[in-house]
């Protein structure tokens, strides 16, 4: 039984990169700024949230707009 352990962890370690990437595991540098990056993230929220709302007023102008275009016609 020793021989089959040391063969699978001899393969395992052999295997490692390829086995992250298939299974898409996630590597200590990957999560080590996790928090920081997160919340990154989440002070960008109010600024995309007021966006869309301009975005939205914007759009609705616009469609008023061009109905009173229309009506006009």
């Amino acid at each position: 039984m020793i021989g089959m352990t040391s063969y699978l962890n001899s393969y395992v370690d052999r295997r490692m990169k390829m086995i992250v990437e298939e299974w898409d595991l996630a590597r200590t540098s990957d999560i080590a700024d996790f928090t920081s990056r997160l919340d990154a993230v989440e002070k960008e929220i109010p600024a995309l949230k007021a966006s869309g709302h301009a975005a939205s007023d914007k759009l609705t102008e616009l469609e008023n707009r061009a109905k009173r275009l229309k009506e006009r016609a």
